[in-house]
C-alpha cells in the first residue's frame, strides 16, 4: 500500500528532525518511494517565534492505516513530542507526522481522518505534495495536488 505523508518541525535542529523522522519510517513503516525538498514555512493556525521546516514523502508498507497512525505517534514521542494538537490549538513541536492519504481509500473514525481533513487548506502540505506526487488525485475532492495548490495558491493571491 502507497501511504503519503506530511512532516513538520519549528523546534531545536529542524534539519535533523526531518531526517530522524525519515530515518525511523524508512525502519518501521516501509520503504520510501519519494521525498519532498524541506520547505521552510511560517507557522499555521498559532502565532509562534519559530519557522517551520515541512516535508512530504511517500512509503510502500504493509501496515494497515491506524497501525500506520500508531507507529507515526510512537516516532513523535521518541524524538520528544509529548502531545498533539487537538481541537484546532496547535503548538510548537519538535516533530509532526501526519498521516495524508493511504491510497486512494477514504477513513473516517475518530482516532484517524483520510484523507488528513484540512490539507487542502495548508501551502506547507500541498507544496511538497506537488513536488512528489503532482497528479496524485484526492479521494473526495476528485483534485490532483497541483489542481489543489493551484486553487489555495490563488485564495491566497486575492
Amino acid at each position: 500500500m502507497q501511504v503519503y505523508l506530511s512532516l513538520g518541525t519549528n523546534l531545536g535542529n529542524k534539519e535533523t528532525n526531518l531526517r530522524l523522522a525519515i530515518l525511523h519510517i524508512g525502519k518501521r513503516i516501509g520503504r520510501i518511494t519519494a521525498l519532498s525538498a524541506f520547505y521552510a514555512t511560517e507557522p499555521w493556525g498559532f502565532q509562534s517565534d519559530h519557522t517551520f521546516l515541512n516535508a512530504a514523502l511517500a512509503v510502500r508498507t504493509r501496515f494497515l492505516p491506524v497501525e500506520v497512525l500508531y507507529l507515526t505517534q510512537s516516532i513523535e514521542y521518541q524524538m520528544g513530542r509529548m502531545r498533539k494538537s487537538a481541537n484546532g490549538t496547535y503548538h510548537d513541536r519538535i516533530i509532526d507526522i501526519d498521516l495524508l492519504f493511504y491510497n486512494d481509500w477514504i477513513v473516517d473514525i475518530p482516532e484517524l481522518k483520510i484523507p488528513h481533513p484540512l490539507m487542502h487548506e495548508r501551502l506547507f502540505v500541498l507544496e511538497p505534495m506537488v513536488e512528489i506526487a503532482p497528479e496524485f488525485v484526492h479521494p473526495v475532492l476528485n483534485k490532483t495536488m497541483r489542481e489543489l495548490m493551484q486553487e489555495l495558491s490563488h485564495l491566497h493571491a486575492i
